[in-house]
């Protein structure tokens, strides 16, 4: 089970990642650009991240007990919300995070750190 410190402390162990607070929560962003990669909700059981809305509908189906959205707000961005007592540990939070950040990193960050653009070997 991921605890929102798990979030903290993989979320920051990311190339260039920051964490600030905004709208009332953590959030965890690249220095420089701001670009957020993830945030914590308020009852810290419950974080965001970026997932493409054409991915959405069918990560939530293959698993809905860990991947949801809020109506409404995340109806507009390329979110998704993710419980994190239903999480499986580190490894799976790890890629889920990384995931994020890759997708809010300039170009420039990922050719800096091409360990993390790859998968990992089998």
């Amino acid at each position: 089970m991921a605890t929102a410190d798990d979030v903290r402390r993989v979320a920051l162990s990311l190339p260039q990642a920051i964490e600030r607070l905004a709208w009332g929560m953590p959030t965890f962003r690249l220095e420089g650009g701001g670009r957020i990669f993830a945030s914590l909700d308020d009852d810290d059981r419950v974080m965001g991240v970026k997932c493409p809305k054409e991915d959405r509908e069918e990560l939530i189906a293959a698993e809905p007990e860990k991947f949801f959205l809020r109506s409404g707000h995340d109806d507009n961005y390329a979110w998704v919300r993710v419980r994190l007592p239903a999480l499986d540990g580190d490894d799976e939070l790890y890629a889920i995070l990384l995931d994020s950040w890759r997708q809010a990193a300039p170009r420039r960050l990922l050719a800096a750190h091409p360990e993390l653009t790859q998968p990992p070997p089998a």
